[in-house]
């Protein structure tokens, strides 16, 4: 099957329309119409090969969501008119301690959305700037909330699930004191989950200007780590820190908010490495410094549904398909509140 799509067909190339090749759906597959999708920075550094590997042409895309249109004689769970969402996973070996434990995110083998190996063509994935795509069951979520909220929840998928996902495994509650670095895609949505789940909830931001913002996304507090004095009032206060900035910054001003045992957890994914941080500053509290990374299926629904539960969508702005070359260049400028989603409506048009 012959469908819209937008992608560049090489990294120092503009986006553009083209078509492509969708698989024709098989017995555990189910096909999807695409009403919305996010906009990540994970594409942006994908698309012009600021991370290595990229494969061409490349149609980026992982937070997707739309209606089934079709499914495999073998499908259960889903049935034509559901609404449905793929994130950032379209595959794993499905037999691994990862899979086997819904952990498919640390498959060995795992298949991102686009930029990974596949039989379909061109011979690897192709993402969600495009109109139609067919996933495997097994990797497909079922999406409760409104359908007019539908393009808010887009960003769920990738920004909701890479902050709940650390938010949930350290054990962010009541009693909890937690730090989120940033607040832009990623980090408004950790405000948002981390007050969810009951935490006392401190933005952190380099800008005077996000103060107020922060406070209505849901932070009791913000500090502006620019400023020696507030960071040094809120020394060995946190619990927890979620650092979603996605550029390299010293880490260690930030270690010095953490209590004793205290974790920061790095989600952000910069294209050259943070600067290290002083050993001094992690052995002294026995603090630690650790990593996550989006999370499984059975950890994304989970989200959806608390989601749902709590009301929670993401701030967006919505673009038509032509106007992503522009949008990247405002993403790198910071200049969303906070996240981009293209109306795969427009895809017809070009």
């Amino acid at each position: 099957m012959t469908v819209k799509a937008y992608g560049a067909y090489a990294g120092n190339l503009p986006l553009e329309s083209m078509d492509i090749t969708r698989r024709v759906p098989g017995e555990h597959d189910v096909q999807i119409e695409i009403a919305y999708c996010g906009v990540c920075h994970s594409d942006i550094h994908t698309v012009r090969a600021e991370w290595a590997g990229t494969l061409y042409p490349c149609v980026p895309g992982h937070e997707i969501v739309g209606r089934v249109s079709a499914v495999g004689a073998c499908v259960s769970g889903f049935k034509m008119g559901d609404l449905v969402g793929v994130g950032c996973i379209v595959d794993s070996c499905k037999h691994c301690e990862e899979c086997d434990a819904g952990l498919e995110n640390y498959c060995d083998h795992m298949v991102g959305t686009y930029n990974g190996p596949t039989k379909d063509a061109p011979g690897h994935t192709l993402g969600g700037y495009s109109q139609r795509i067919v996933v495997h069951e097994r990797y497909v979520l079922r999406i409760r909330h409104p359908e007019a909220q539908l393009a808010a929840v887009a960003p769920l998928l990738c920004a909701g699930i890479t902050t709940y996902s650390p938010l949930r495994h350290w054990k962010v509650g009541p009693g909890h004191t937690v730090g989120v670095v940033g607040i832009g895609g990623l980090g408004h949505m950790g405000i948002k989950l981390a007050h969810a789940m009951g935490a006392h909830v401190v933005a952190i931001t380099t800008s005077e200007s996000k103060r107020e913002a922060a406070l209505k996304l849901g932070a009791n507090e913000t500090v502006v780590s620019r400023n020696a004095n507030e960071m040094a009032s809120y020394a060995k206060r946190f619990d927890f820190i979620l650092n979603t900035v996605a550029a390299p910054h010293d880490l260690d001003a930030l270690f010095n908010l953490l209590k004793r045992d205290g974790t920061m957890a790095l989600v952000g994914a910069p294209a050259t490495p943070h600067p290290s941080p002083q050993v001094f500053n992690l052995i002294t509290k026995r603090r630690s410094l650790a990593g996550s990374m989006i999370g499984g299926i059975p950890e994304t629904q989970e989200m959806l549904d608390f989601c749902a539960q709590h009301g929670i969508v993401a701030d967006i702005e919505m673009i038509r398909a032509n106007e992503i070359n522009t949008a990247y260049e405002r993403m790198l400028k910071s200049d969303v509140r906070y996240r981009f989603v293209i109306d795969c409506g427009s895809l017809q048009a070009g």
